[in-house]
């Protein structure tokens, strides 16, 4: 399924949602939306739990290289 595809459907979605439910019922379709598209880029591999939960204490960010 083509990208333009799935995001027609999802506009399609929030417009029903937005329509017949209000500005609330599209804020709640819209956040799900969204959690069910990280969701599923971690199921497919392409998002590292790693990449939200790592330490600031790393060593590997910009500032780290500064302070040396």
């Amino acid at each position: 399924m083509s990208m333009a595809l799935v995001g027609l459907a999802a506009g399609m979605a929030l417009a029903f949602a937005g329509y017949f439910g209000g500005f609330g019922a599209f804020l709640l379709v819209a956040a799900l939306g969204a959690v069910g598209f990280v969701a599923g880029k971690f199921l497919d591999g392409e998002l590292d739990p790693h990449d939200f939960f790592r330490s600031r204490d790393a060593g590997n960010g910009p500032r780290d290289r500064t302070r040396r």
